[in-house]
């Protein structure tokens, strides 16, 4: 028999966790046809001696929605070896839509996901209305890679309800017209839906985004489209306060899971030293939810961000902050952080920090004033003693100083070796959380596989390779429902990852670039060590670039 493609000589790790073994993987037609000592003729062969042959990585958490449209090499997850992603999360998106709704659905990814106006008022094509016009819309788009979807909550309550829905609960009859679009979504090829109840997740003119405002009655009959379909997961920003779960989070939790009798994987599990047992405290206690079918979230990387002060995301936590969203021109944004009632109220709720409290962890990262040159890279906590202030008053003093055009970075979560070779090697964590796509401007995460199989399986060995692949592939798969992805063998989709396992990695955690939509700048994160890319057995990367193919499908439930 003759195939299009054979990767020979590789070392075959096939996404289960099963011991790694010397095999070909013989491509035909999309699909894997053979593995094992594959001796038939082929149109192409790839020797992957010294290297490893893997599923394709599944990216369960980005948020890709809008860059899809003028992005459909879907960069930087293509260049990771990542071959599905799956889209739509923490309840926020652009479908459905209705025309004269556009803005507010722009306006809810700009300061919910930091992604700039005018990069998507310019890059936004609009050719649909319903999600599963969407869904056709990016079928159309001939992506580099498998595109999934999650229905975010919010724009389905904003269909039907209008601005109501960013103020008050759903009637009955609103609530059944939501259940009956979402379940026309799921049944259009949706792998469930998405929410939220942080604080930080505010939307247009500053107001909570509006699957926030969905009430009990409402979330029970979403879960149950799920049920009533036997398929679908939800994916919820459930954790107010980061890693720690309280009894409302854990009754709510428990009540998506009997509601729905899907999978319902929730955010976030991040480590962090200023509550050290925080996420041990949650594993425990969530334990018993976790034996049903709940999956926490995390990120292999350690968090490190930019903090851009016209659209300071890190900061949405704070009540406080609410304002600086309302009216984000820069007068107006100057105004509130020059207010003293506005500094006085953010101390005090400094005083009960949801992610943040230690001003050492900010730096300087960038300024624009000649004069204000000699505090890049020094810490708000020791500019702060040096001026004998403290970290709020030397923090946004320096921002008016510098017009609003300073950048810091902030280091938050991820930060202890230990701590995180513990929560990586618990099982029942989903480790995901790159964001693709989202927080363009301040931080990339999208490289966690490269970075996954480099600093925690070859450099730490705190996972073997077979366990670190399979965190990667099928463990995602299984989560929402992708079938026939995830795992190498016969009659599977050809997604293939082939690495260099002794060199796979990510080169940094950003990396600037102007390339958005009227030359907006984004972080990127580059790789090191994938080799070759296979998409649905088509060679997407390869020598260290994208090959221009446009091999990917949209993936439905």
């Amino acid at each position: 028999m003759a195939y299009d493609l054979v990767i020979k000589n590789g070392m075959l790790v096939d996404g289960t966790g099963a011991p790694a073994r010397r095999a070909d993987v013989a491509i035909t037609g999309g699909k894997i046809a053979e593995i094992g000592r594959v001796t038939d003729g082929t149109a192409r062969v790839i020797d992957a001696d010294g290297l490893v042959v893997a599923p394709g990585f599944i990216d369960p958490h980005t948020h890709y929605d809008a860059q899809i449209c003028w992005d459909g090499a879907v960069t930087p997850s293509s260049w990771h070896g990542v071959t599905s992603v799956i889209m739509g999360n923490c309840g926020v998106g652009i479908a459905p839509c209705k025309p004269k709704a556009r803005e507010v659905a722009m306006r809810d990814l700009v300061n919910v996901e930091a992604i700039p106006f005018d990069v998507l008022n310019m890059g936004i094509t609009w050719d649909w209305e319903t999600f599963p016009e969407f869904i056709e819309a990016a079928a159309r788009r001939s992506p580099s890679l498998n595109l999934g979807f999650l229905a975010p909550l919010t724009p389905f309550r904003h269909y039907v309800m209008g601005e109501a829905s960013m103020e008050r609960a759903a009637t009955p009859d609103e609530t059944a017209k939501i259940k009956a679009l979402l379940g026309e979504a799921i049944d259009a090829g949706a792998f469930g839906f998405s929410t939220t109840i942080l604080n930080q997740h505010v939307g247009y003119q500053g107001r909570p985004l509006a699957c926030r405002n969905a009430s009990r009655d409402e979330l029970k009959a979403y879960a149950n489209a799920l049920k009533e379909r036997g398929k679908g997961a939800i994916e919820i920003a459930l954790t107010r306060k980061i890693a720690v779960m309280d009894d409302e989070e854990y009754e709510l939790l428990d009540f998506l899971l009997r509601e729905s009798g899907q999978h319902v994987t929730f955010l976030a599990l991040f480590d962090r030293d200023d509550i050290p047992e925080a996420v041990r405290d949650t594993l425990r206690k969530a334990a018993p939810l976790i034996a049903r079918g709940a999956r926490p979230q995390t990120s292999p990387l350690p968090l490190t961000r930019d903090i851009n002060m016209r659209n300071p995301f890190s900061f949405a936590a704070f009540p406080s902050w609410n304002r600086v969203f309302v009216d984000k021109s820069k007068p107006a944004q100057a105004a509130v952080y020059a207010d003293p009632a506005f500094r006085n109220q953010f101390r005090e709720e400094l005083k009960r920090p949801m992610a943040f409290g230690n001003w050492e962890r900010i730096n300087v990262h960038e300024v624009q004033s000649p004069a204000l040159k000699a505090l890049e890279g020094r810490s708000v906590a020791d500019i702060a003693r040096e001026q004998g202030k403290d970290g709020v008053d030397a923090f946004l003093d320096l921002t008016l100083k510098d017009n609003l055009d300073v950048e810091f970075t902030m280091a938050s979560f991820n930060t202890r070796v230990d701590r995180m070779a513990e929560i990586l090697n618990d099982k029942s964590v989903l480790v995901a959380l790159g964001d693709g796509g989202a927080h363009v401007d301040m931080l990339c995460d999208a490289g966690y596989p490269t970075y996954l199989l480099g600093a925690w399986v070859r450099e730490r060995q705190a996972l073997t390779l077979e366990e670190g692949v399979r965190r990667l592939t099928s463990d995602p798969a299984e989560v929402f429902g992708v079938r026939n992805r995830g795992r190498l063998a016969p009659g599977l989709a050809a997604d293939v990852a082939v690495f260099d396992a002794a060199r796979i990695g990510s080169t940094n955690r950003g990396e600037r670039r102007y390339d958005l939509p009227g030359g907006a700048k984004r972080m990127v994160m580059p790789s090191r060590g994938v080799e070759y890319t296979v998409v649905n057995g088509v060679v997407t990367w390869a020598d260290g670039k994208l090959t221009g193919a446009t091999a990917g499908q949209v993936l439905r439930s």
